[in-house]
């Protein structure tokens, strides 16, 4: 089963549930593997590549300051893209991604390196929130792109699978 068809299913799931993405680095890939199954209407409530600091200020209420600070790539930059997205598309579900797809002298980065962030927005606050690192060594622009979006992906579903067992979220 592709990412997307388990997402349909686990998305479907009662109770139903939204989701909304903020990409940055993989440029719309994540929306696209979520969008490309039939019904995704039901459940993708939208996204929005946001590659530039001002755009992610913008529609997404990153800070600013913080954002500047790190050229867009940090942890709670990859958090507040994903929140910013709940609160754009009035989604259950945020996922974000943002990073660098290759390497770039200027800040120091030698190999693609990326984070992803997922959070989930219940009873008015943030039932929980995860992320993750990666650093990708000689993968190309297009093989970073891809592997950041198919991990932000994985790490959506396998949420999805513990909420549905019980296992996630109970702080809510």
């Amino acid at each position: 089963m592709n990412h997307g068809d388990e997402l349909k299913s686990l998305l479907l799931q009662k109770p139903r549930l939204t989701v909304a993405v903020a990409e940055s680095l993989t440029c719309g890939r994540v929306q696209a593997q979520i969008g490309a199954v039939s019904g995704a209407s039901d459940y993708f409530l939208g996204g929005i590549t946001a590659y530039t600091l001002e755009q992610k200020v913008v529609h997404l209420g990153v800070d600013r300051a913080h954002a500047r600070s790190v050229s867009c790539v940090s942890q709670r930059v990859a958090v507040e893209m994903s929140q910013g997205a709940c609160a754009l598309f009035g989604s259950d579900l945020g996922v974000a991604t943002t990073g660098y797809a290759e390497p770039h002298a200027a800040d120091g980065i030698r190999v693609p390196t990326a984070w992803w962030a997922m959070c989930h927005r219940r009873r008015g606050g943030w039932a929980m929130v995860i992320s993750g690192l990666m650093e990708m060594p000689g993968m190309n622009r297009v093989q970073a792109q891809e592997a950041v979006a198919g991990e932000a992906l994985r790490n959506l579903a396998r949420y999805l699978r513990e909420l549905r067992k019980g296992r996630a979220g109970k702080e809510a």
